[in-house]
C-alpha cells in the first residue's frame, strides 16, 4: 500500500499481525485513500498509524496520522458524493466499497490533533491467522475507543 506512495519520509506503522478481515478487495484502495489523504491534506503529518481494537465485540481498524485534523463542520460531509478539494469521490468510494460486505467507517478524530478513522467490522467477519477468532488486543489501548 504505502510503497506505491512516496510518503517524504513520513512513519507508516502497521500494528495488525495476523489479524484476517473478510472485507471486499478493494479495501486496498480504501486505506491506499486514506493514506494519499493523509498526504495531500494533513498539514504537517509525521507518522500514520494503523492498528486494531475492539468495542461491544465489534473490531475497529484504526487509522490515524497526527496532522491537522479535519474540522467539526466536516466531519460528516467528507463521505458526501463531491465533497472534497479534488473529485469529492475518495471517501464517499471508500464508504461504498466498505459496505458491501457490512464495514462501516467514520472519523473520529479530534481538529488539531490529526485525523482518525474507525472501520468497523462486524463479529464473524474477523479472525486471526490460522481460522481462530479471538479477542483483539490493542497495539495502543490508551487510544483505542
Amino acid at each position: 500500500m504505502a510503497a506505491a506512495l512516496d510518503t517524504g519520509g513520513i512513519a507508516i506503522e502497521v500494528h495488525l499481525d495476523i489479524l484476517e478481515i473478510y472485507a471486499d478487495p478493494l479495501i486496498e484502495k480504501v486505506l491506499f485513500n486514506l493514506v494519499d489523504n493523509s498526504l495531500r491534506y494533513g498539514g504537517g503529518v509525521s507518522r500514520i498509524r494503523l492498528y486494531a481494537g475492539e468495542s461491544d465485540r465489534t473490531l475497529l481498524l484504526i487509522y490515524e496520522d497526527d496532522g491537522a485534523g479535519i474540522p467539526y463542520r466536516d466531519k460528516r460531509r467528507i463521505f458526501e458524493r463531491g465533497y472534497g478539494r479534488q473529485t469529492g469521490l475518495g471517501l464517499f468510494l471508500a464508504r461504498e466499497i466498505l459496505s458491501i460486505t457490512g464495514l462501516s467507517i467514520r472519523e473520529t478524530g479530534m481538529p488539531g490533533a490529526g485525523a482518525r478513522f474507525e472501520i468497523a467490522v462486524p463479529p464473524g467477519l474477523y479472525r486471526y491467522g490460522g481460522g481462530r477468532d479471538a479477542d483483539v488486543t490493542p497495539a495502543n489501548p490508551a487510544r483505542a475507543r
